[in-house]
């Protein structure tokens, strides 16, 4: 179960309704690892959220698909860390976006992925894709980064699954008290790999 601090704490930093069941785990993982890195020493890139725009950064960046297409398009600025949040499972080229991705870290630089796995199609603009933990991971890894380099987790259980496909706010949303994790029904994969 998390704390009511945790809870408040990722709500400030995020400024996201984390009572969406689908996202509380992956998020606090997520930014106790960006905590423990100092983010005031990071150049940072987001693409399609607004998940990171609240924690302070040296540099933060952000820019949304599909407006930019990360499938095609490369910046010229190399980032620290970058994170893409419930964005991969509506691109065409998964492949060629994490390649671009990896092009854009600078060595030693990180890269945080987020996906939905058992949840229902949501066409935002399109729905296309999801991984397992091992799946993300081979991905990855075809986009450069080395397996070793990758950690994947991924949280969800019945109840949540079963509220999902309902309706995305309906019944089950912020009972936190049903946070507990079966392994064999993840409604989110993440990953974070190293360059």
């Amino acid at each position: 179960m998390i704390s009511k601090d945790s809870k408040d704490k990722l709500k400030r930093i995020a400024k996201y309704d984390l009572t969406l069941w689908s996202k509380v785990v992956m998020l606090k993982e997520c930014f106790n690892f960006i905590e423990s890195l100092d983010p005031s020493t990071l150049n940072a890139l987001e693409i399609s959220g607004n998940t990171l725009e609240n924690i302070t950064f040296k540099s933060y960046t952000k820019f949304d698909y599909p407006e930019y297409d990360i499938c095609k398009d490369c910046l010229d600025q190399r980032f620290d860390l970058i994170m893409a949040d419930q964005v991969f499972e509506h691109l065409l080229w998964p492949y060629r976006a994490g390649q671009n991705v990896y092009k854009m870290l600078n060595e030693g630089g990180y890269f945080i992925i987020s996906t939905p796995f058992l949840v229902r199609i949501h066409n935002d603009p399109i729905d296309c894709s999801r991984w397992t933990e091992t799946g993300l991971k081979y991905l990855l890894a075809e986009c450069g980064f080395e397996l070793d380099k990758i950690k994947t987790g991924s949280w969800g259980n019945r109840a949540c699954i079963n509220a999902n496909f309902r309706k995305w706010s309906a019944r089950g949303w912020g009972i936190f008290s049903k946070l507990h994790n079966e392994e064999n029904f993840p409604i989110t994969v993440w990953a974070i790999a190293r360059k």
